[in-house]
Parts: structure tokens; C-alpha cells; sequence
């Protein structure tokens, strides 16, 4: 038998949540002295104790947590049960760390506001240009949303390039649509293929257009700088934007991102 301080401590819980649990009627003691109320507890409830401490941390109510133990969850319930779990907090952590990234690079760019170089900004006639591609909805424009669509997307693009025979002729280029469900993304590449039907991907023609390009360079996870000093440039120098934004990856090769160099392109009017 141990006191109920030695339980707390082998159990890795405080004195006080196995006093509650004790009120509650989920884990009693094994021995209540009559004189003292001093409680005591046995080896084998340290398995009951770590079901309760299991199933709370999935996210179940101590009266649930109650129900579960009566029905005596087996051992491989229980695990299914918390690699679920472990799954869930996995994703949560992996979206509020991509939260975070996006709020520290909005941070960066508030603290540069005025003071971003728009040296590399320039005007030029993009060519029409033919383009395979494949299309996918993003929630929004945001690389923690946009990443994930459009990176499988050109894995998929790639592979059935390789399974029709066909090679690209150019530089990879993305570009988006508002849509009633979110934000369309086009994965392009462009190629010399007939239109119509009978390839495993569309192919489309962008038109030519006057667009203001700028040099980013890193992830586009911090593309956001890149953007803020092109809008503007495009605003103090007399244009409105028309048209699909576009992204040309000049250079994605590289291991590290920090390498990487892509080409923004807002086809610009006069004002």
C-alpha cells in the first residue's frame, strides 16, 4: 500500500487531482483509514490512474472518462485511441506553427513598410505563352494554404508529363483565380502540345499582357515583403493591376530555399 502522497508522485499527478478524482468517483482509494481519513492506494491502480490521465488528454470529460472505464476499453482501444489523438495534436501543432510563421513575416514587413528596395521592379510585354497544367482550390492566398495545393500538383503534373511522352519548354509559372470555393491554383508548365483534348492535363494559352515583375528571392513562405514593395511601386507610378497574377520559378532547384529565385509578374494598365 502507498500513501497517497507516494501514489501522486508514482503516478506522475498531484496529491490534489487524486483527491478530486477520489470525490468524483473515478479512482478510490484502496484503503481509507477510519481514524485519520489518511487514504491509501495499491500498485494495480496505477494502471486505472493512467487510463483516466490517458483519456482526459484526448480530450474526453471526466464523466466520459467515467462511461469509458466502465466499459473496460481494452489496451488496443485505448492505443488506437491515442495515436488518433497524437495525430490530431501533430496537425494542430504543424498549423500553428505555419500561423506563426506567417504572423513573424507580417511582423518583418510592417516593421519595412517604405523601406523595401524596388530597384529590381521592372515593367516588360510578357509573350502569350502555352501552358499544361493541372488545378486544384486553395482556402486563400496564404503560402500555409497555397503550399500544399500546389506542391502535389506539380508532382502530379511532372508524372504524367513522363507518362505522355511530353517535355517542358520553360519555366515553371502559377497562377490564381477567385473562386465561390476559394482560390483556384493553376500548376503550368509550359510546352509545345496542340490544344484540345487527349492529353492527361489541359492545355491553356495566357495571353500576352504588360505586367510590373519583381525578383524574389527565398521560400515563398516570405513572399509577402516582395509583394508589399510591388504594389507600391505599381501604385506611385501610375498603374492598376488587371488580369492573373503569375509566378514564374526561375529557380527551384536548390536544396535550400534561401537559393530559390522566382519572377512575380501583375499585368499592369495605366491608372
Amino acid at each position: 500500500m502507498f500513501t497517497i502522497g507516494a501514489f501522486a508522485r508514482l503516478g506522475l499527478v498531484s496529491v490534489r487531482m487524486l483527491r478530486h478524482y477520489d470525490a468524483v468517483g473515478l479512482l478510490r482509494p484502496a484503503h481509507v483509514d477510519a481514524a485519520t481519513g489518511y487514504r491509501s492506494y495499491e500498485a494495480d491502480q496505477l494502471a486505472t490512474l493512467n487510463r483516466i490521465i490517458a483519456l482526459k488528454d484526448l480530450g474526453f470529460t471526466l464523466e466520459q472518462v467515467g462511461t469509458i472505464l466502465s466499459e473496460r476499453v481494452s489496451v488496443e482501444e485505448l492505443h488506437g485511441m491515442l495515436r488518433l489523438r497524437r495525430a490530431e495534436l501533430a496537425a494542430r501543432i504543424a498549423a500553428d506553427s505555419a500561423a506563426l510563421t506567417q504572423v513573424e513575416l507580417r511582423l518583418r514587413t510592417i516593421e519595412r513598410e517604405g523601406r523595401m528596395h524596388t530597384d529590381e521592379i521592372v515593367t516588360k510585354r510578357l509573350a502569350a505563352v502555352r501552358v499544361a497544367e493541372l488545378t486544384g482550390i486553395a482556402q486563400s492566398y496564404g503560402p500555409q494554404h497555397i503550399g500544399p495545393v500546389i506542391q502535389p500538383l506539380y508532382q502530379e503534373l511532372m508524372g504524367r508529363f513522363e507518362a505522355a511522352g511530353t517535355t517542358p519548354v520553360g519555366h515553371a509559372i502559377a497562377y490564381y483565380e477567385d473562386s465561390p470555393d476559394g482560390i483556384v491554383v493553376h500548376a503550368a508548365v509550359p510546352v509545345n502540345a496542340a490544344p484540345g483534348g487527349g492529353h492527361p492535363f489541359a492545355v491553356v494559352d495566357l495571353p500576352a499582357v504588360e505586367a510590373a515583375t519583381a525578383i524574389h528571392r527565398g521560400p515563398m513562405d516570405n513572399v509577402l515583403g516582395t509583394l508589399d514593395a510591388l504594389a507600391r511601386w505599381i501604385e506611385e507610378n501610375g498603374y492598376r493591376t488587371v488580369g492573373l497574377h503569375r509566378e514564374v520559378y526561375l529557380d527551384t532547384t536548390a536544396a535550400d530555399q534561401s537559393d530559390w529565385v522566382t519572377e512575380i509578374q501583375e499585368p499592369i494598365v495605366p491608372a
